[in-house]
């Protein structure tokens, strides 16, 4: 069957202002959805913005990074199952993610 991997983005500022209390029930329903038995695997990343590794005038250079315009960053991914992206679509559209403002990437995972 297909794989897609959600990528999650959001603004890591908006989750100052949530409670301890709010905190542990966004925890439970990420960690619901991630029980789902189409779930193939998934990670929050770490709070560090990273290392980007680009090549510049033909030799690979690290910097801190990722840097953009947008306050959001990529925050997490699940692997999950789908036939189409239709299904891929229509199963991530209970996420939690999405209620606490968040956006997902949908990619299909390249098939050997």
């Amino acid at each position: 069957m297909p794989q897609y991997m959600l990528l999650l983005y959001d603004d890591p500022s908006s989750w100052g202002t949530v409670s301890p209390e709010q905190m542990q029930k966004a925890i439970e329903k990420y960690g619901a959805w991630t029980r789902k038995p189409f779930t193939v695997d998934s990670k929050r990343l770490a709070g560090d913005p990273g290392r980007v590794i680009r090549s510049q005038g033909g030799q690979p250079r690290a910097t801190d990074g990722p840097y953009s315009e947008t306050k959001e960053v990529l925050g997490g991914y699940y692997t999950i199952e789908a036939a189409s992206y239709e299904e891929a679509v229509a199963r991530c559209m209970d996420h939690p993610h999405l209620q606490y403002g968040g956006t997902i990437e949908l990619r299909q995972v390249y098939a050997e």
